[in-house]
């Protein structure tokens, strides 16, 4: 699995959009500093996506993350590759036991599949929206995750690139 987490906030991303002549299309535009984190973890041979919404990124939410995983998949051996963000490779952090870290090299985003779950994330789900609340933008911030984890075949289309899948099944 390859797990990353993402900031959602509540500054809009306005995006060009299509309006019949001659309407004028608007879009509300929003600066404030309210931020919540999306976690997630995906299998990237079947689709299989876990998501968490949390307050931080930090190691006590990173260890509620991986035990929530941990527990979802109690039959399974999992190896966990991830980015060297410091809540990664806390000492205080502690795997389940069915689970072992990999940490990708730093510097390296493009080689985590998981950044594109944001991308699709942030293109059908948040461009040209503004939130009146953060309950607001984290209903929408779990709408938008439950409909991916349920779309195995479409999460599966984003990270199952194939020098990944390749090594997995040699």
């Amino acid at each position: 699995m390859f797990q990353d987490e993402a900031r959602f906030g509540r500054i809009n991303d306005v995006r060009r959009c299509w309006a019949p002549r001659p309407v004028r299309p608007l879009c509300r535009a929003m600066m404030t500093h309210e931020y919540t984190y999306a976690y997630g973890a995906v299998d990237v041979l079947n689709g299989e996506l876990d998501s968490l919404i949390l307050p931080h990124v930090n190691t006590d939410c990173m260890q509620i993350f991986l035990d929530e995983v941990g527990a979802r998949h109690p039959m399974h051996r999992i190896i966990l590759v991830l980015d060297g963000a410091g809540w990664h490779s806390s000492t205080q952090l502690k795997p389940p036991g069915n689970m072992k870290l990999l940490t990708l090299p730093p510097y390296a985003p493009e080689l985590n599949p998981v950044e594109h779950l944001w991308d699709e994330l942030r293109e059908k789900h948040f461009h040209n929206k503004a939130f009146d609340s953060m309950d607001a933008l984290e209903d929408q911030l779990q709408a938008g995750l439950l409909a991916l984890e349920n779309d195995m075949p479409q999460v599966k289309s984003i990270v199952a690139w194939d020098w990944i899948v390749n090594a997995l099944l040699q």
